[in-house]
């Protein structure tokens, strides 16, 4: 059920550049207390998230949860559904299926771009 996109950059990756995390929306970088106070939520509401694999979070080398931007952006969404008086099951299928649509948007673009007609080509005929 889980939409992560989250790939942690491994030390003796050839990508492991400290400048390129700050980039990388992918990046475990924040802590679950740090998070929390980001988002204006409590650790435990982090946790159930977790729970409903909505999230999961990075660990560090010392087993903590560790958090990406584009987790926080989900948690955040999370935040807002729940808020609104929507079940934490029903918000995470949500966002899923949020996510898979932005996703089939992205790759409809994608595609359409890389497969127009060349203008010295006719296109199709309609009729």
């Amino acid at each position: 059920m889980s939409v992560e996109r989250c790939h942690p950059i491994q030390q003796d990756s050839p990508d492991h550049n400290p400048a390129g995390k700050f980039d990388d929306e992918g990046y475990p970088a924040y802590s679950m207390g740090h998070a929390a106070e980001i988002l204006g939520v409590t650790q435990a509401f982090l946790r159930s998230l977790d729970a409903a694999e909505l999230l999961t979070p990075g660990r560090s080398e010392g087993g903590h949860r560790r958090y990406s931007r584009y987790q926080l952006r989900l948690a955040a969404r999370a935040r807002e559904l729940i808020d609104q008086g929507t079940a934490l099951d029903s918000a995470c299928r949500i966002i899923i299926l949020e996510d898979q649509l932005a996703e089939a948007r992205r790759i409809n673009t994608e595609l359409q771009h890389t497969h127009r007609p060349k203008p010295d080509r006719p296109g199709p005929v309609s009729g």
